[in-house]
């Protein structure tokens, strides 16, 4: 989802922990990495050196999430499974609030839940202010912050997720602007979001950000899928252009970490399967999903749902949507991921429907978004938010995990 502001989310929050002073090694691009040893990059490859990276942060309990025919199996238990996004969990700074996240979420019977794995900034945020990656135009250079307000505070949701048993679906960054996302790359190393995908320089930077991640917890089983990006995009170009970039990724990540899942983050877009031409079955984003998902190291697909955003203005249109997607990842011989829909302000009409469809043609479905009461206040509400204990949550959350 796009539509997120995060200066008003970071104030919302109320984050309270104090800068990382602690200073890192420069990589051969410009990366460095607060409190860890340093890793070495090759600009012209885009390649990442084995040295490590630390000792991973995390460590789960039960089993790694797999694929399992058209399924997936979380746990040693193939069946359908719900879930929901709540991106700004990350990014809080009081453990109470996130433990209750999780807490609610298991006793509500959702199983998977996407959590924003990036925020990227130009220049260090004032005291308090969680951020991931700094990339300095002025000193172009990135340090990747692990400290108490960097990277810890991802260390604490993953740490949350295996004491509750919820999996995590973890993108690496961001389309949109929000939280930095790819601008914040080409603020600091020139060229433009679609140069994005084939600048070695940044495309460097990206693969160093994933090797830190995926470093921290490559053993943790509550991690059920790394994602290459938060809805990627490229206006204009060739669908190669991402299906290239899908590939080489997704390779990269899996030579790091065999144990978890890889998918794309994409919103679906590009099919002729069912196509009635209208904008997202097109290629004008420049992606094509069924090309995407054939990349060898593509676990499973994933699809999100906005018709108001997309100009659609039949609701109903989304239950054809949802087949389509269905059957590409049938021929596919993969599951597909239902990861976003929802509609403004009507949480129990259209996308209740939408549910019943996907129950029988994908393998699980993540409703944007969850909300609840923090200590803070109440968490975002960007008018598709849930919140948890209302009569919306009945009608478009219980009763839906209920016909599970």
């Amino acid at each position: 989802m796009r539509s997120v502001s995060s200066l008003a989310i970071l104030s919302a929050v109320g984050a309270a922990s104090a800068l990382s002073s602690a200073a890192g090694t420069t990589f051969s691009t410009a990366v460095s990495i607060t409190g860890q040893p340093t890793p070495t990059v090759s600009p012209a490859s885009s390649t990442i050196s084995s040295t490590p990276l630390g000792t991973p942060r995390a460590t789960g309990t039960g089993s790694f999430a797999k694929v399992d025919g058209s399924k997936f199996n979380i746990d040693g238990e193939t069946k359908y499974f719900a879930g929901t996004n709540s991106y700004w969990l990350p990014f809080q700074t009081n453990d109470a609030d996130v433990d209750s996240v999780f807490k609610n979420l298991k006793e509500s019977g959702l199983k998977i839940l996407r959590v924003w794995g990036f925020n990227d900034v130009n220049t260090a945020p004032e005291a308090g202010t969680v951020y991931f990656q700094l990339h300095d135009k002025a000193k172009g250079t990135t340090t990747i912050n692990t400290g108490a307000d960097g990277l810890k505070r991802l260390d604490y949701v993953v740490s949350a997720a295996e004491k509750y048993g919820i999996k995590l679906i973890i993108p690496f960054v961001n389309y949109w602007d929000d939280y930095g996302g790819m601008d914040a790359y080409v603020n600091a190393y020139g060229g433009s979001k679609t140069e994005w995908y084939t600048n070695a320089k940044i495309q460097s930077v990206y693969q160093a950000y994933i090797k830190a991640v995926v470093s921290r917890y490559k053993t943790s089983s509550a991690v059920f899928a790394w994602e290459l990006a938060n809805e990627p995009r490229c206006s204009g170009c060739k669908t190669d252009i991402i299906a290239n970039w899908v590939a080489k990724t997704s390779a990269y990540i899996k030579s790091l970490d065999s144990n978890h899942m890889v998918t794309t983050g994409e919103e679906g877009m590009g099919l002729t399967v069912g196509s009635d031409g209208s904008y997202p079955y097109g290629t004008s984003e420049g992606s094509d999903f069924a090309k995407n998902l054939a990349a060898p190291d593509i676990d499973f697909g994933v699809y999100h749902l906005y018709v108001a955003d997309w100009g659609i203005k039949d609701n109903s249109w989304g239950n054809e949507w949802i087949e389509a997607h269905a059957k590409i990842c049938d021929k596919a011989g993969k599951p597909c991921l239902f990861e976003e829909y929802g509609i403004k302000n009507d949480h129990c009409s259209a996308s209740v429907k939408w549910q019943k469809t996907a129950l029988t043609t994908n393998a699980a479905d993540l409703f944007w978004q969850y909300g609840q009461k923090l200590s803070s206040g109440p968490s975002p509400d960007d008018e598709y938010t849930i919140y948890y204990g209302t009569d919306d949550w009945k009608c478009a959350v219980a009763d839906h995990v209920s016909q599970i």
